[in-house]
């Protein structure tokens, strides 16, 4: 290593001899370079070494930040082909292949398609009618223009007063990433992109025409296109993210209409990082709610969408409260107001 450092002394010197001038030695080791400028030179030699190496660590470090997909079928990270970034344009032309099982996943849509049965050509699976319902143009059409804001007379607050609840139980995760899970039509989704609180916003649903509508409504608000914000399709209860990955998860208006609230809610569970908040907002049981899905509310569908089964699960806070906590969220809190609630967990 010696021979090596006044190696390299001397051809960084200035003088055209072969070899560097002698330096006295002031600590009784002969003719060469003082121990300790022996020292600074070997450590910045290996500096230069590292230096390609921790810069290499580092950008493997910021992508992996972002890169938060995980395979719907074996949870293994998705390897990413197309230009970084969780804005619309980035997703819309990028592929995402499973490390694993090798299953392919494109955005051939507006949105990224995460759901197990994505690419099938010959199977096609049915969720119960609470949910195909909203898969539905019509209603998918007809959920900011007058569904939603009969919600209301169950004494919803109303979308400002409802995201400002929200964001107050997210002040803790604040910068970190914000999925809003069956964001329907992006009613928050766009809320929560737009107030820059969240490094990446994921509009997540299970209904192909809800993101598509939310798609319609960011092109026509002044919600910028490259804002941190993707659309994807997915199973509530498979969640394409790996476990631990995720900050924030919202839920608004939703619990009561998902096949399976305890699987949800485990795996809402599953993905959320140490500290990590879950906030939702449904619509409490009580002897005088039917909810804004009463029969008399879908009778004008009907003619249209066909029969509908309006057997949506509502909830009493004890139940609520027992949801969470069996499946591993603490500092369980929530706030109603006649037939609404907000209730938020935590993971420990």
């Amino acid at each position: 290593m010696e021979l090596a450092v006044r190696a390299a002394a001397a051809s960084c010197s200035s003088s055209p001899s072969l070899h560097p001038p002698r330096v006295p030695c002031r600590l009784g080791r002969g003719p060469g370079l003082p121990l300790p400028a022996r020292r600074v030179a070997v450590a910045a030699a290996a500096a230069i070494v590292l230096d390609p190496l921790q810069e290499m660590k580092t950008e493997q470090n910021d992508v992996s930040k972002t890169e938060v997909f995980a395979c719907p079928v074996c949870y293994e990270p998705l390897i990413r082909k197309g230009p970084p970034g969780m804005n619309l344009p980035a997703i819309y032309r990028s592929g995402f292949k499973c490390s694993k099982c090798n299953k392919s996943f494109t955005s051939k849509d507006v949105f990224l398609d995460l759901t197990v049965t994505s690419g099938m050509k010959e199977y096609s699976e049915l969720k119960p009618a609470r949910t195909e319902l909203f898969r539905s143009p019509l209603v998918s059409f007809l959920y900011e223009r007058g569904w939603r804001q009969n919600f209301n007379r169950s004494g919803f607050p109303g979308r400002d007063e409802e995201f400002q609840m929200a964001q107050d139980y997210f002040q803790s995760v604040a910068g970190g990433i914000l999925v809003d899970v069956s964001c329907g039509s992006g009613l928050f989704s766009r809320k929560f992109a737009s107030s820059g609180a969240y490094s990446s916003v994921i509009a997540l649903d299970f209904s192909e025409n809800m993101l598509r509508q939310c798609y319609d409504y960011i092109k026509q608000e002044e919600t910028p296109m490259n804002t941190n914000l993707a659309l994807v399709r997915a199973d509530i209860s498979r969640l394409p993210f790996a476990s631990c990955s995720i900050d924030a998860i919202h839920a608004g208006a939703a619990i009561h209409c998902w096949p399976s609230p305890s699987n949800a809610i485990a795996e809402i569970s599953r993905v959320l990082k140490p500290g990590g908040v879950f906030v939702a907002t449904t619509f409490l049981s009580t002897p005088t709610n039917s909810g804004p899905f009463s029969i008399d509310a879908l009778r004008p569908l009907r003619q249209i969408v066909g029969p509908v089964n309006s057997s949506y699960n509502f909830f009493t806070e004890g139940e609520l409260e027992d949801l969470c906590t069996s499946c591993g969220l603490i500092n369980y809190s929530s706030k109603v107001q006649r037939s609404f609630i907000m209730f938020s967990g935590q993971k420990p």
